[in-house]
């Protein structure tokens, strides 16, 4: 993990301060690609192999977020061949921080108890502290866990590849090709996914 996010900032300064050659631009690619879809630290629900995978970058104390958030998964029970990477980041104090990390032990420890814990922390109106995170725990059934240093390290390339990918804020949703920024209405969302699943389903 912190190799991976070495090479992610090492790499991004050298694109920005040089012009990268061909096989510079594939290699950060691929690796911008691997980190965003297929980093196992990643909670994730919906498809095992996917047609469309959605990545959500999202924040336990962002109200937009919240307000999003169901439409995610309403997004992979309307169509089962998707799925949906969360991107967590800490954008909004120190207790956003600590739900993220919190949530990704959980996803690691205990990957049956994520969607629950994830569901009981969005669900709580205003920033949380460290007793509504313990409250939302127990309410969604989760083991209580202590945040490990992997957590830490998972939430410090999100925010590398939220830059990367020009997320300025939550939610920010990467559906194929397109960021949506914001909480976008279901109508957009669903007409998008709509749109690359069929570009998916051509290639």
């Amino acid at each position: 993990m912190k190799m991976l996010m070495t090479l992610l900032l090492l790499l991004a300064t050298t694109f920005s301060a040089t012009a990268a050659t061909p096989s510079e631009e594939d290699q950060m690619q691929e690796m911008i690609y691997q980190a965003l879809f297929h980093d196992p630290a990643s909670p994730r629900m919906g498809a095992a192999n996917a047609r469309l995978t959605i990545i959500s970058f999202t924040d336990y104390n962002c109200p937009y977020c919240k307000q999003f958030d169901p439409m995610l998964e309403k997004v992979v029970q309307k169509y089962p061949d998707v799925a949906v990477v969360f991107k967590l980041l800490p954008f909004r104090g120190e207790t956003s921080s600590l739900a993220s990390r919190v949530a990704l032990t959980t996803w690691r420890e205990h990957p049956q108890q994520f969607l629950a814990l994830h569901q009981s922390l969005m669900s709580k109106k205003g920033n949380h502290t460290a007793a509504t995170i313990d409250a939302a725990a127990t309410k969604s059934g989760a083991t209580h866990v202590v945040p490990d240093e992997l957590s830490r390290e998972t939430l410090n390339l999100n925010l590398q590849l939220a830059r990367v990918v020009g997320v300025q804020g939550t939610p920010a949703t990467l559906v194929g090709d397109t960021l949506l920024a914001g909480a976008v209405p279901w109508d957009s969302l669903d007409e998008l996914i709509q749109e690359k699943r069929k570009q998916a389903n051509v290639q």
